[in-house]
C-alpha cells in the first residue's frame, strides 16, 4: 500500500498542467494538422479528445475515467509525447510505455504509427500494492483501456454497450423492453454515467445513486439525466409513478449507493433490476466507504490509506449483502464489470459473492461468439455534420437491420456529443457475397465518402474494452467460460499482434482495465480513414482480423453461435473437429 508520503510523490511527478493543453482544452479540429500526416495527427486528436473538459473527469490530473485512468504518465510526458507526435514520419513508429514516450523507430508504411502499452506486470509481481510502489516513482500509470490508448470519446462511447445489456435484459426477463421498469444503481462517473439514459433509452425508469454531486450536474447538463432530488423517498415516490405509468424516467440522488440500497430494503422498496458501475475496482482511489462526506472520505485517503481501503472493502461487502438480498425478493441482479464480487470474495473470503452473475455471460456472450461488439468512431474535423452523413451511411448499409435504425434514431435524438462529435454502434463479422466484414464494409463507406469530400476530414475508428476477441477477463468478459480458459491471456495478445500484422495506426496493450491490476488484459486499436487506398486496404484487414478474434476466440471454446458463424463467413478454424 502506498504511503502518504508516496502519494504525494505520485502527485507532485504529474506536476502542474501543460501549457500546450492549456491552449488546446479539447482536441484541435478542422482540415489544417500541424502532424507529417493525418495518422499521427489522429493520434494527437484523440490524445488531447480524452483531455477534453467535456469528456475527461479529471483533465488537470490528467484523469480521463475510471478513478485513475490516465492518458499520460505526466504533463512533462504529455508535451513529450506531442512533440514526438509532430515529428514522426510516415514510416516511423513512436513507442509509449504507461504514458511516457520512450522510443521511435524507423519501420515503414504499413506499420503501426504508435505501440502503447499501459500498467502491465509480471503475474507474481502483477498486485495493486506494487503496481501503487511504482506509481509513486513515477514509472508507471493506470492507463484503464480507453484513457491510456486514447480511445476514450466520453459517456457517449459506453451508451450503447450499456443499452445492448438492458435490451437483451429485457428480451428475456420482460416483453421487450423495460416499460414499467425500475432500475437501481450506482454511478455517473465517465463510463458510469450512461446508465439513465440507456435505461430511458429501453423505456425504463432509474433511480441512480453518485456520491459527487457534480457528477449528477453534468449528466444533467448532457442529458443522460432526466431529474435530480435530495430526498430518497421523493426519488422512490417519483419512481414508481412513472413506471406505474409506464413512461421513461431517470433520477439521481446523491448519496452512497450503500445507503441508497439498504434504505430501500429497509422500507419495502424493491426494485426490478439492481446492478452497479461504481469504481469498485479500486478500493483506494475509485471507490467511497459509506458513512463520509467526499471531503470527509477524501481527507481519510490522505491521512490514513490503510484505514480507508479497509473501510471501503468493509462498504463493498454491505453492497454486496444488499444486491444479494434484494436479488432474493424479486429484482433481478447482475454485476455491471466493477469486480465488485471479485474484491469482496479476494478480500473477505465470500464464497456467495459470485451468487449473482456479470454481464457478459448473462447477456452479451452470444453476440461476441459472432463477433459482434462496440465499433466506434470520431470525427476529426469537429463537425457534427461528419457524423450525421455516417449515421446515413451505416443505415444505407444495412437497410434490414431494425435493431440498428432503432439505435441510430435513438442516437442522434438523445445521445449529446462530447468533445470530438463520435459515434458506437454494435457491428460484427457477419461477411457478406465479398467476403467483407459488416465492420469492414462500413470503414470502407466511411472511407470512401471521405475521398469523395462528402465528410470533410478524416475518420478515426477504435472501439472500447467491451469486446469480443480482445480481452481476457475472469471477472466480465471472460467470466464462466465453456471451457473454463477465462483467465487464458493469450488472446488479447494474439489479437494485437496480429491487428500490428493488419496495419492498425495505433496498437495497444493493456492490464487491468475497469476490474483492477492483475484482473485482466486487454487490447485496442485504431484506424484512420483518410480516403486513401492504404486506408482501405488497412480496413479491409483490421476489420477482419479484429471481429475474427472474437470468433475464433469462442469457437476455441466450443460455442456453438461462434462455430456457425466461423462455418457461414468461411473463418479458417483448426482442428474444428474437436471442439
Amino acid at each position: 500500500m502506498a504511503g502518504q508520503q508516496e502519494r504525494t510523490d505520485a502527485a507532485d511527478r504529474i506536476g502542474e498542467p501543460s501549457e500546450q493543453w492549456r491552449g488546446y482544452r479539447g482536441a484541435p479540429t478542422g482540415t489544417d494538422i500541424e502532424c507529417e500526416g493525418w495518422r499521427q495527427e489522429a493520434a494527437l486528436r484523440m490524445l488531447n479528445n480524452n483531455l477534453d473538459p467535456e469528456v475527461g473527469e479529471d483533465p488537470e490530473n490528467l484523469v480521463v475515467y475510471g478513478g485513475t485512468g490516465r492518458a499520460a504518465r505526466s504533463w512533462d510526458a504529455y508535451d513529450a509525447i506531442l512533440d514526438q507526435l509532430r515529428g514522426l514520419a510516415d514510416d516511423e513508429t513512436l513507442l509509449v510505455q504507461s504514458g511516457k514516450p520512450v522510443g521511435r523507430f524507423k519501420t515503414h508504411e504499413r506499420a503501426p504509427r504508435v505501440l502503447i502499452a499501459n500498467s502491465n506486470l509480471v503475474g507474481k509481481w502483477d498486485d495493486w500494492e506494487h503496481f501503487h510502489e511504482l506509481e509513486a516513482q513515477g514509472k508507471i500509470m493506470y492507463g484503464q483501456m480507453t484513457a491510456g490508448s486514447w480511445a476514450y470519446i466520453g459517456t457517449q462511447g459506453i451508451i450503447q454497450g450499456t443499452y445492448e445489456t438492458l435490451a437483451e435484459l429485457a428480451r428475456r426477463e420482460y416483453d421487450g423492453d423495460l416499460a414499467g421498469r425500475t432500475v437501481v444503481t450506482g454511478g455517473l462517473g465517465g463510463m458510469s454515467g450512461a446508465q439513465p439514459l440507456a435505461v430511458t433509452m429501453n423505456r425504463g425508469v432509474c433511480i441512480a445513486a453518485e456520491v459527487k454531486g457534480d457528477r449528477i450536474d453534468r449528466r444533467l447538463e448532457t442529458d443522460y439525466l432526466m431529474e435530480r432530488v435530495d430526498d430518497l423517498d421523493e426519488a422512490m415516490a417519483r419512481a414508481a409513478d412513472a413506471a406505474e405509468a409506464g413512461e421513461p424516467y431517470s433520477v439521481g440522488i446523491e448519496m452512497n449507493v450503500v445507503d441508497m440500497l439498504e434504505t430501500m430494503r429497509a422500507e419495502g422498496f424493491v426494485p426490478d433490476v439492481v446492478t452497479d458501475q461504481t469504481s469498485a475496482h479500486d478500493e483506494l482511489e475509485g471507490y467511497y466507504p459509506a458513512g463520509y462526506s467526499v471531503a470527509e472520505a477524501d481527507d481519510l485517503r490522505e491521512s490514513d490509506p490503510e484505514r480507508y481501503v479497509a473501510e471501503s472493502l468493509d462498504t463493498m461487502e454491505r453492497h454486496l449483502d444488499a444486491i444479494l438480498a434484494l436479488r432474493d425478493e424479486g429484482a433481478v441482479a447482475f454485476e455491471y464489470g466493477n469486480n465488485l464480487r471479485g474484491q469482496v470474495r479476494e478480500h473477505r473470503g465470500r464464497e456467495d459473492a459470485f451468487d449473482y452473475p456479470g454481464f457478459v455471460p448473462a447477456y452479451i456472450r452470444p453476440m461476441f461468439c459472432r463477433g459482434r461488439g462496440p465499433f466506434r468512431w470520431a470525427a476529426l474535423s469537429g463537425d457534427p455534420a461528419d457524423i450525421h452523413r455516417t449515421d446515413e451511411a451505416v443505415t444505407e448499409l444495412f437497410p434490414d437491420k431494425d435493431a440498428l435504425r432503432r439505435w441510430i434514431d435513438l442516437a442522434q435524438e438523445q445521445v449529446s456529443f462530447q468533445g470530438l462529435p463520435s459515434r458506437v454502434c454494435w457491428l460484427g463479422y457477419q461477411s457478406n457475397d465479398d467476403g467483407l466484414t459488416e465492420r469492414a464494409e462500413f470503414a470502407l463507406e466511411i472511407n470512401e465518402l471521405v475521398a469523395d469530400g462528402e465528410i470533410s476530414a478524416p475518420i478515426v475508428v477504435t472501439r472500447d474494452h467491451l469486446d469480443a476477441g480482445s480481452v481476457a477477463s475472469p471477472n466480465r468478459e471472460t467470466e464462466a467460460m465453456k471451457d473454463g480458459t477465462d483467465a487464458v491471456a493469450d488472446w488479447p495478445i494474439l489479437n494485437a499482434l496480429l491487428n500490428c500484422a493488419a496495419g492498425a495506426d495505433i496498437v495497444s496493450v493493456h492490464d487491468g482495465g475497469g476490474v483492477g491490476i492483475g484482473n485482466a488484459l486487454h487490447a485496442n486499436n485504431h484506424v484512420v480513414l483518410d480516403g486513401s487506398e492504404l486506408a482501405a486496404e488497412k480496413a479491409r484487414r483490421v476489420f477482419t482480423t479484429d471481429p475474427g478474434m472474437g470468433v475464433i476466440r469462442h469457437a476455441d471454446a466450443g460455442y456453438e453461435d461462434a462455430l456457425e458463424e466461423a462455418e457461414r463467413s468461411d473463418v479458417t478454424v483448426p482442428m474444428r473437429e474437436e471442439r
